[in-house]
């Protein structure tokens, strides 16, 4: 068995370094998904680069032109169940992104409510004017809505510098970029960027687990150094990486001290992340984890609110009873045995079940009475071909989650072709 210190030397850097410099450092980009496009149209998209603080702010392009991304019109698509309501982002989105954000294109809008009635929205790699050297690269943003009424599209109001509640964090330098929530440190095969998987408020505190891509492989692959929960105090405007939740991945146990990141053979299995609120008089906060990649099986694990950062006090479900030790998880542990991708998971007033979205090109819906299941078998919501969907997130406030009259579900779905995110309405039906 390796020691910790030769570990962290075959992860090519030490941990605590690599919260350090994604803290402070400026980062470059790589694309994620499906190969058969990338992020600003090009191969430059997936190239190494640098940014030199918020690189040149591309004021003089204007949006749909040169440089704008190769976001094309919104697809007209509709069945009995689902439709295409409206882009969310991207240079044609109602919300202007690019003019306004400096956000041509970007993937998943993570969505959780901020325990104030307003929805954050996590992104993942985002990308301005693609004829800027660099392509103006975050590896993450954030924005925020007010919306409550999504049938005919969802608003994000304008960003302004130093209010956090505005529809973006943006600087008074820099008032149409939005800025990155976690950095990294660019390097591939050290740490290529960080993606928001999960978020939630707990306590007035918002809460994002987040995973380290160390570098990406073919579609639908890729591998991880670590997932972590970041944590902010100010409704997303700043971020702060908690290195004690760091969940390293690596085929090894390590007894570390207990102020240390956990080292396990079966973080594996909790490297992408969806979190959910217990109902009713359940006091624990649920984490449905998957390992890294688009085929792997869903595992649960179950904490009190006030105990999130304390991973130490997690319990884990072994598939007919919760442990507190990690190490017992094995492949039948799982609560979904099927290859599960980025996911969402939230409570449905409307059917009084969970429910658990995912998805790469078809859309899938499974529903369960309790997080640890049974989970049913998956229903189709988007099939397969008709738009090409993947990480659907669902909002917050969709009716489907708060009423039991209205079943209208909405979710973010991020489409590769023209990498930006599209807003989904489903309608369930009972009995689901």
């Amino acid at each position: 068995m390796r020691s910790a210190t030769s570990l962290r030397r075959g992860l090519r850097v030490p941990l605590a370094t690599m919260f350090t410099v994604a803290a402070t450092c400026a980062v470059s980009l790589v694309g994620v998904g499906p190969a058969a496009a990338a992020p600003c149209g090009n191969a430059a998209s997936g190239s190494s680069g640098s940014l030199d603080g918020l690189g040149s702010l591309g004021g003089q392009t204007p949006p749909n032109g040169p440089g704008a991304g190769p976001q094309g019109p919104l697809p007209t698509w509709k069945n009995s169940t689902s439709r295409i309501v409206s882009w969310v982002t991207g240079p044609r989105s109602p919300n202007k992104t690019l003019e306004r954000f400096t956000v041509s294109g970007t993937d998943l809008g993570v969505a959780w409510d901020n325990g104030h009635g307003q929805t954050l929205m996590a992104f993942g790699d985002s990308f301005g004017y693609c004829n800027v050297a660099g392509q103006q690269w975050r590896n993450n943003l954030l924005t925020r809505t007010d919306d409550t009424e999504l049938a005919d599209g969802l608003t994000i109001a304008p960003g302004r510098p130093g209010d956090t509640t505005s529809g973006a964090v943006v600087t008074a330098a820099a008032p149409n970029f939005a800025v990155e929530m976690i950095r990294a440190i660019k390097q591939d095969f050290v740490e290529k960027t960080t993606i928001p998987t999960a978020g939630i408020s707990l306590g007035d505190k918002q809460f994002v687990n987040f995973m380290s891509v160390r570098t990406w492989g073919t579609a639908g692959v890729w591998d991880t150094n670590y997932s972590a929960i970041a944590v902010s105090e100010d409704n997303g405007q700043t971020w702060t990486p908690q290195p004690s939740t760091a969940m390293i991945n690596a085929p090894v146990t390590v007894e570390l001290p207990a102020a240390a990141p956990t080292l396990n053979v079966n973080n594996s299995r909790f490297q992408q992340s969806g979190y959910v609120k217990g109902h009713g008089d359940d006091p624990y906060v649920y984490q449905v984890g998957t390992p890294n990649g688009r085929f792997g099986r869903a595992y649960l694990a179950r904490f009190r609110p006030a105990d999130i950062l304390d991973l130490s006090a997690y319990e884990y479900w072994l598939g007919t009873r919760w442990t507190s030790d990690l190490g017992l998880l094995t492949d039948d542990s799982a609560i979904i045995k099927a290859p599960v991708t980025e996911l969402s998971i939230s409570w449905s007033e409307y059917l009084g079940k969970y429910l658990l979205i995912d998805g790469d090109n078809a859309i899938r819906l499974r529903t369960a009475t309790k997080p640890e299941g049974p989970w049913s078998s998956p229903r189709t919501l988007v099939p397969a071909g008709a738009v090409v969907l993947y990480g659907p997130m669902m909002l917050p406030q969709s009716p489907a989650l708060t009423s039991t009259t209205d079943n209208r579900l909405y979710f973010n779905g991020s489409r590769w072709s023209d990498y930006n995110v599209m807003l989904v309405e489903s309608k369930l039906q009972k009995g689901w």
